[in-house]
């Protein structure tokens, strides 16, 4: 670099595509006027097909130079000059994947001539014995780019691209995102494409929501991906849901749970009236063992009454009202002979008041938050702060004992960049998990990850404000809003550790299981996933 200096007007300055890899049209001059380079990439683009519930009726611009870029309704760059009806979504077939030629480019029509036009580019720069390509041999290290400058930033980049290594390249391209790079965005993007695919190894698998996440981010459709992403009951005579199914292949659910349950039936064992108040019931899974441990106590089992509050949201899961659920645990109940009352409470958590909780003198009360508390706005969204606002709630009714099940994951107030690593970390491991039960090419496999991992990950990461509703906060959080609320912790019991400990005996040796400072942290490998505690 030191030995050839460079022409650049002033116009063009700006434009330098290696320092900044936002050239549109740039032309690099040497002094030498026999080494002159013409560099110029082309400013068109090609339909790709995102998810299926990504159709919407806008069409969204997203950036404005002279040749102004929207997004087709379908999520896709075009160009002004190139609107076009798109063929119908093949993503969610098992049978296709992002990697398929049918995917087009966003940044130039010949990747292999873009490659080309960066290496003559380098030659002028860098002498003919540089080599963009094998000479990388630094990656990003904690999602941060530890290069010190941007050509080796660039030079990362193409190695990443050349290694076919996915996590970094999807780490560039939030980048890019992040600084509204938009050209390397899209380039990146268009990359991607060919990388990603719904039915390979975890990392390919993961990196195709992602991306449809940061598709959906540029053209700020991620709200409306969210809301027709639901996990609903699969179209089969199979009565289970495809929660249901991930609640049976990981032990995640199945943990948190059988944790919140442990202190319920420890704080209740004297009791002869039990009202379990359930926010976000679901399906009820939870509470069938519940029931049978109770019917099983010694001296018999107490009068129990489940009020179940629950949104519309879930019914795609239940396949139908909360008196499905209720239905359920009232014959469960009857074949144990235990005495069983359900109360319906259809809203959000947003929306209860202590006149829907049913509360009844005499009754001992136990109020469950697993998987919840994380979709309540806090003090960073809204004035209100519906998320302290009720656990100061609960604490009015003066509960024995009120559980806490949430993700280990720290994405509620922080930027998209840094919310977007975590994000990435978090469900690499949680698609790694899974990848040991379920094969690659099952079909199961492929609908609970579209349909239950895949929404939460759009909305992560596409989503700002309001929209965003996937909001997890780390333990040391909850405890302190716990805490700010009146409440005082409640020790789990050694009974309920150890039963969860011969529980992961029957799952890969990789997930761990830790105590730490009264509560119970799940995780794969290295990573806690989930976190358990109680209060009273």
């Amino acid at each position: 670099m030191s030995s050839r200096s460079f022409y650049q007007p002033a116009q063009e300055v700006e434009a330098f595509y290696l320092s900044q890899f936002q050239t549109i049209d740039h032309h690099l001059r040497c002094n030498d006027s026999s080494v002159v380079t013409h560099f110029s990439i082309p400013n068109s683009y090609e339909p790709f097909c995102t998810l299926e519930s990504s159709s919407g009726n806008l069409s969204y611009n997203i950036y404005n130079p002279p040749s102004t870029v929207n997004f087709s309704p379908n999520g896709s760059p075009m160009s002004q000059q190139q609107s076009q009806s798109y063929p119908p979504d093949l993503h969610n077939s098992p049978d296709n994947t992002y990697g398929s030629p049918r995917s087009g480019s966003c940044i130039t029509n010949d990747v292999s001539d873009l490659r080309h036009k960066l290496r003559e580019l380098e030659t002028v720069m860098l002498g003919p014995d540089s080599d963009i390509i094998d000479s990388i041999d630094s990656t990003f290290q904690n999602g941060n780019d530890t290069c010190s400058s941007e050509m080796n930033s660039g030079r990362q980049i193409m190695g990443a691209i050349s290694r076919r290594d996915v996590k970094h390249v999807l780490i560039a391209c939030a980048k890019a995102v992040s600084d509204n790079d938009l050209l390397m965005a899209n380039w990146l993007m268009d990359e991607l494409r060919q990388m990603v695919s719904v039915s390979g190894e975890p990392i390919q698998r993961l990196g195709a929501y992602v991306l449809e996440g940061l598709v959906a981010r540029l053209a700020s459709s991620g709200s409306s991906i969210y809301k027709a992403l639901r996990c609903k009951e699969p179209a089969s005579s199979d009565l289970l849901s495809y929660m249901h199914i991930l609640y049976e292949v990981c032990p995640y659910f199945k943990f948190g749970y059988m944790s919140a349950n442990g202190a319920i039936a420890e704080a209740m064992k004297d009791e002869d009236r039990v009202h379990i108040i359930d926010f976000q019931i679901s399906q009820g899974s939870q509470w069938i063992t519940l029931i049978q441990a109770f019917a099983a106590r010694p001296g018999g089992p107490p009068h129990i009454r489940i009020t179940g509050i629950d949104d519309s949201t879930s019914a795609y899961a239940r396949g139908g009202g909360l008196h499905i659920v209720g239905r359920k645990l009232s014959k469960l109940a009857e074949k144990f002979k235990v005495p069983f009352e359900f109360h319906v409470a259809t809203m959000s958590g947003y929306d209860v008041k202590l006149e829907n909780l049913g509360f009844r003198p005499g009754e001992a009360v136990a109020v469950n938050f697993a998987f919840m508390l994380h979709h309540m706005p806090d003090e960073s969204v809204s004035t209100e702060n519906f998320r302290d606002r009720l656990l100061m709630l609960v604490k009015r009714l003066s509960p024995k004992v009120v559980t806490l099940v949430e993700q280990e994951s720290n994405t509620n107030t922080a930027a998209f960049y840094p919310r977007f690593l975590e994000a990435l970390n978090y469900y690499t491991a949680m698609f790694e998990s899974i990848d040991v039960t379920l094969t690659r090419d099952h079909k199961d496999r492929i609908n609970v990850e579209q349909h239950c991992l895949a929404r939460d990950i759009v909305n992560i990461i596409a989503c700002e404000g309001p929209e965003r509703v996937e909001r997890h906060e780390l333990l040391g959080k909850w405890k302190s809003r716990f805490k700010m609320a009146g409440f005082r912790p409640y020790p789990l019991s050694s009974v309920v550790n150890a039963t969860i400990k011969t529980l992961l005996e029957n799952y890969c040796d990789k997930y761990r299981l830790q105590e730490r400072d009264g509560a119970l942290y799940l995780g794969w490998m290295n990573r806690d996933l989930v976190a358990s505690c109680a209060w009273k």
